[in-house]
């Protein structure tokens, strides 16, 4: 077996599985280039796991893996293949230092996809994994539609694995269908079931994808699956700005050890390379994840930040913008415009500005020049110097 690199502890065990389960998003398609520069700022930031397409995916997919796998990163790089021995032999010879192999185990998938009952299946594994064992650092195993199979046969597959000394099993909600409280249930019982650590990847069909893989956590999970921006098949799974932004509120100490400055520019790079926008509500890194309109909020957060704010956005680099170009605008966030363009404003005068402003956002959009320029209209002159004669002597 290849000598164990020393990844540096920390809080949480991220798999991030852009380079795998997000090229399976309908819009992705990295270049060589690209795919070496998100492994690259994935390993900056922090997260424990890199996962890869499998190297028979394709010839640039091999091509791809082995260049990865070179670059020396402090991190594991996985690779996602079937459990089969024809896998892990190419994933081993293109440099993976872990394995992560699945297969279904619901009835749907016994049935219309592989073909095998559970039975067949821990077979198979008793067959592939002592070669997965003998040349790789780490061994996941992972049930897919692991929600959809009744618990009994889940435990029966996960305490075979155990046995064949796997590291990690992996439970997915390959279909996003469970809901949190269900994911706490299955998580609780297969930890209690068995010793190994347990992985959680978890789609967002049914909108739980975050709050699924927070449960996971809770319940016992000791790695969680996410992309960048959530991206995947159909509409994804979790996103790491979002599984940051839970950890953030309910345990911050997990985050130590990761590089949180680099988030926004990891999320707006891979946006780019796919051709899209960061979304509007993507935690922490959505362009307005920190942006504060009505005016009472605005009020509040001048005064306290905490009072309309969960998260320091100073945490991530990043500043929060109170909006004062807009019909919901109030007289103490104008104010502290004024002050911060060195312009002073009585309350009669604040009181006019906002009136103004209201009245002209009603009918069009306005900008920071155009409140800037009304509040200059509307603020005390400055005095002018007087003049003074020269002292004679």
């Amino acid at each position: 077996m290849p000598p164990q690199r020393q990844c540096p502890p920390r809080g949480l065990s991220i798999v991030d599985c852009t380079l795998r389960e997000g090229e399976q998003f309908a819009h992705a398609a990295f270049s060589s280039e690209q795919r070496l520069e998100i492994a690259r700022r994935l390993a900056a930031f922090g997260v424990e796991t890199v996962e890869l397409t499998s190297p028979r995916a394709s010839p640039r997919a091999a091509s791809n893996f082995a260049a990865i796998a070179a670059l020396g990163l402090p991190v594991r790089i996985a690779a996602h293949v079937r459990c089969e021995r024809g896998d892990v032999d190419a994933a081993l010879a293109a440099g993976a230092e872990a394995l992560h192999l699945f297969f279904g185990t619901s009835r749907a998938l016994q049935t219309h996809s592989h073909g095998r009952s559970v039975d067949e299946l821990v077979a198979l594994a008793r067959e592939v994994v002592p070669a997965a064992r003998a040349g790789a650092q780490v061994v996941r195993v992972s049930c897919e539609d692991a929600f959809r199979t009744p618990v009994r046969e889940v435990l029966k597959v996960a305490q075979a694995l155990e046995d064949l000394g796997v590291d990690r099993v992996g439970l997915a909600d390959t279909v996003g269908a469970a809901t949190p409280d269900e994911v706490a249930s299955v998580v609780s019982i297969v930890r209690r079931a068995v010793d190994c650590d347990i992985e959680f990847h978890g789609h967002n069909d049914g909108g739980c994808a975050i709050a699924n893989v927070w449960a996971a956590h809770t319940a016992g999970a000791t790695h969680l699956d996410t992309t960048v921006l959530g991206i995947g098949e159909r509409n994804g799974i979790a996103s790491l700005s979002g599984l940051v932004a839970r950890a953030a509120q309910s345990q911050p100490e997990l985050l130590a050890g990761l590089a949180l400055e680099h988030l926004v520019d990891l999320d707006r790079y891979v946006a780019r390379a796919i051709g899209i926008d960061v979304p509007f509500n993507a935690c922490i890194t959505s362009p307005t994840a920190f942006a504060h309109k009505a005016g009472l909020h605005g009020k509040a957060v001048l005064a306290d930040p905490s009072t309309y704010e969960s998260l320091d956005p100073r945490a991530f680099g990043v500043e929060r913008e109170v909006l004062a170009a807009h019909a919901l605008v109030g007289r103490h966030v104008l104010a502290h415009r004024a002050r911060a363009l060195g312009l002073a404003l009585d309350g009669d005068a604040l009181v006019s500005a906002a009136s103004e402003l209201k009245a002209r956002a009603d009918d069009a959009r306005l900008s920071n020049d155009d409140v800037a320029a009304v509040l200059r209209r509307h603020a005390t002159p400055t005095p002018a110097p007087t003049a003074t004669s020269p002292t004679q002597p």
